[in-house]
């Protein structure tokens, strides 16, 4: 079965684009089949996966608005996934899918014509929670959560969880929860620790282990054309790392997500 993965957050700048080309390349190493999903107008995970969403002909746009097939439109990168690309076209598919019958659910039956292809697809939700994002949350079965561990990251996070607990009640029922991501984590920092606290006691979202460590390598990565994973081993691409594996341990046996506890001893 094809596990569909969204990474949402209608904060900007939370590392929702980095996760999901990091998450990707790490699970394609171990021999999964990943389709990644650009679902942003701003096409930065496109650009950072090294193709030009300037010289893109077709992309999401053309797949949501009905004139492309998913197949006719993806393309490969250089990490082994292959890519649904974004371009600024997609800015108009929002307006024209308000008019749609059903909208929430464009996305989810284009990306069933490719289920077979895939073990997993993951998907890039822009920042906002417009008809794009719902649609990315309607064809997912979880959402992982992308935290900024700085001063008002929480800000928001109580509509995306009213805004998730929606698409469960009306377009997507089996869509889970799994937490949230600590992102650009510095562990020096009580203050890094106590935002994580704040929203783990605020909202009761689980906040997942191994937290993404702030590093200068993802920028590095993204101007490559390549993710972080092509890079030479470091911090970040190992947190990635292990998250992947623990995601597909609970996907394919059902093993629990491992929880982060901010105030444990730093070894």
């Amino acid at each position: 079965m094809t596990r569909v993965l969204a990474i949402a957050n209608q904060k900007g700048g939370v590392a929702k684009t980095t996760t999901v080309a990091s998450l990707g390349a790490a699970l394609a190493s171990m021999q999964q089949r990943v389709l990644i999903v650009d679902l942003d107008p701003q096409a930065c995970l496109t650009f950072s996966l090294g193709h030009d969403p300037d010289n893109i002909d077709a992309s999401v746009h053309d797949v949501l608005v009905g004139s492309q097939k998913v197949s006719n439109v993806v393309l490969e990168t250089s990490d082994g996934m292959t890519l649904l690309p974004s371009t600024i076209d997609l800015a108009g598919a929002e307006a024209m899918l308000l008019m749609r019958p059903g909208r929430e659910f464009t996305l989810r039956r284009a990306l069933d014509t490719v289920a077979p292809e895939f073990d997993i697809m993951l998907i890039d939700c822009p920042p906002s929670l417009g008809v794009l994002t719902l649609n990315g949350l309607t064809a997912a079965d979880s959402v992982i959560v992308p935290l900024q561990c700085e001063t008002l990251a929480h800000r928001g996070v109580g509509q995306l969880l009213r805004t998730v607990s929606e698409v469960q009640q009306i377009t997507n029922p089996d869509l889970s929860l799994l937490g949230a991501l600590p992102t650009l984590y510095d562990a020096r920092t009580t203050h890094s620790r106590d935002v994580l606290a704040d929203v783990s006691d605020r909202y009761g979202l689980p906040v997942l282990a191994p937290p993404i460590p702030r590093t200068v390598k993802f920028a590095e990565a993204s101007a490559s054309g390549a993710s972080i994973l092509a890079a030479r081993r470091n911090k970040g691409a190992d947190a990635y790392r292990a998250l992947a594996r623990q995601l597909l341990d609970h996907w394919q046996q059902g093993t629990p997500l491992a929880t982060f506890d901010p105030y444990a001893k730093v070894s």
